[in-house]
């Protein structure tokens, strides 16, 4: 807040010396300039102040589910997987697949959707920004596995869980889980492990099924799987608390986990519109290419409030 008032301040000055400098349009120029650098400088600092959760700064791990819809939404799922990848790359982080169950091929050029997929995204604040994408994301297009070029809407959800590095932060009883060792395999037959190295383990007293696939060993893959699950279970108690809570104030459960939160709209005209911030761009290849820093910031602020 100290950090806020004083860059405010410092763009109240330069507002002041701006009318007094009057018709001079090239010091007026000079200023405008250093006026928006500020302004610049003060949303970074806003947003500083929205990222102070107890996960906020961890890596996130989040997983992406084909809804109804077939193909058209398992291609929809893998679309949502490269848009997150490529918002990853623009913070400066890092992007690692532990698991991914893939769909039928089919369409004009033969893609192959995803049904599921779950990864590790690794960089400082990761959670924090990502958390609020948790939800139903809705695509509206011409289908490009239609021979009669429908129009189809397409449904995947998200959700997003901190990475827990502390175990003790919820009990797992050995008891408790269900560990299964499979060989992981690609689409089309390719990636396919001779070993069975990957993992797949269900906590049965909650049903949550992980599964990590990416590492060479049965070990790390066991470890990293476990980690998914301590996030899963983390991540329920916390919504589990949450839910609680908004009983006892009487106020309605905000539109999250499990609800429609975003519609992308590529036909018959082109917008991408958050349904909770309102925020909304015709700007959809960007969107889709990684730039969601508008819906990302006002989605934390609503969070906060």
């Amino acid at each position: 807040m100290a950090n806020l008032n004083n860059l405010e301040a410092e763009i109240r000055e330069v507002e002041e010396m701006a009318s007094v400098f009057g018709e001079d349009q090239s010091l007026n120029d000079e200023l405008e300039r250093k006026i928006a650098d500020l302004e610049k400088k003060i949303d970074r600092e806003e947003l500083k102040i929205f990222l102070s959760g107890k996960y906020d700064s961890s890596n996130a791990i989040l997983s992406l589910m084909a809804g109804a819809g077939g193909q058209d939404s398992q291609d929809w799922t893998t679309m949502l997987l490269r848009m997150y990848q490529r918002y990853g790359e623009r913070q400066g982080w890092s992007a690692v697949i532990l698991d991914q169950s893939f769909g039928e091929g089919g369409g004009p050029d033969g893609r192959i959707g995803t049904k599921s997929v779950t990864f590790e995204v690794e960089g400082h604040n990761a959670y924090g920004l990502l958390k609020g994408e948790a939800g139903v994301h809705r695509l509206v297009r011409l289908s490009p596995f239609s021979s009669q070029a429908l129009r189809h809407t397409s449904f995947a959800k998200v959700e997003v869980m901190p990475e827990i590095e502390d175990e003790k932060e919820i009990q797992i009883r050995p008891e408790d889980l269900k560990i299964e060792f499979y060989r992981a395999s690609g689409p089309g037959g390719q990636n396919v492990n001779k070993r069975e190295s990957s993992v797949r383990i269900t906590h049965l007293p909650t049903s949550l099924v992980v599964a990590c696939q990416v590492e060479r060993t049965q070990g790390d893959n066991r470890k990293k799987a476990m980690a998914v699950l301590t996030s899963k279970l983390v991540q329920r108690e916390e919504e589990k608390r949450e839910k609680e809570a908004n009983q006892l104030k009487g106020e309605k459960q905000s539109a999250s986990w499990g609800n429609q939160i975003r519609s992308y709209v590529l036909h018959p005209y082109k917008l991408v519109k958050d349904l909770r911030t309102e925020v909304e761009t015709s700007q959809v290849e960007e969107v889709l290419d990684g730039k969601l820093d508008q819906f990302v910031e006002a989605e934390m602020r609503l969070l906060r409030h």
